[in-house]
């Protein structure tokens, strides 16, 4: 059984711009009446389907399949809530006192309805990891779920006060 275990954070400048390059991201959400979430994903030129359950504290399961981009364009168009979500994500190398966590930072700059929003997250094996913050990374949000991809969906950045 997969598990994420994830911190997400707001951004404070660009300079992660100058680490890394960004992909494209587009991504709909097929809505449930339980609350889970099934997530159609296209990244660059890949494509996935991931489900996630409720989180407890920092983890929540996940199960995410790789899928054919063009079905996938299909499922956005067809299946998923809009608006959906538009960005770039970059992904950065993190740095921890444990050497062999290979942690990265995974900036998201998105575009649409939710532009002027920056986040980044990063995922860690356990939920007291301890990891390096950049100084490009500000307050934490985990747990706010204003900053979720899906809610973003719903409630977009342009539209809060």
């Amino acid at each position: 059984m997969g598990k994420e275990i994830e911190r997400k954070f707001l951004v404070k400048n660009k300079s992660y711009k100058s680490l890394a390059n960004g992909t494209h991201y587009q991504q709909g959400y097929i809505p449930t009446v339980n609350g889970m979430t099934v997530r159609i994903r296209i990244a660059g030129d890949k494509a996935f389907i991931t489900l996630k359950d409720h989180a407890v504290g920092f983890t929540r399961h996940e199960f995410e399949y790789p899928i054919p981009v063009d079905e996938a364009q299909q499922m956005l168009d067809l299946m998923c809530a809009k608006p959906q979500i538009d960005k770039y994500r970059y992904v950065v190398p993190a740095t921890s006192p444990v050497a062999e966590h290979n942690l990265c930072w995974e900036v998201d700059e998105f575009l649409g309805d939710n532009q002027g929003l920056t986040i980044a997250e990063i995922e860690v094996p356990s939920e007291d990891t301890i990891f390096d913050i950049p100084d490009w990374v500000g307050e934490e949000v985990t747990g706010d779920k204003r900053y979720y991809n899906s809610h973003l969906c719903n409630c977009p950045y342009k539209e809060w006060k």
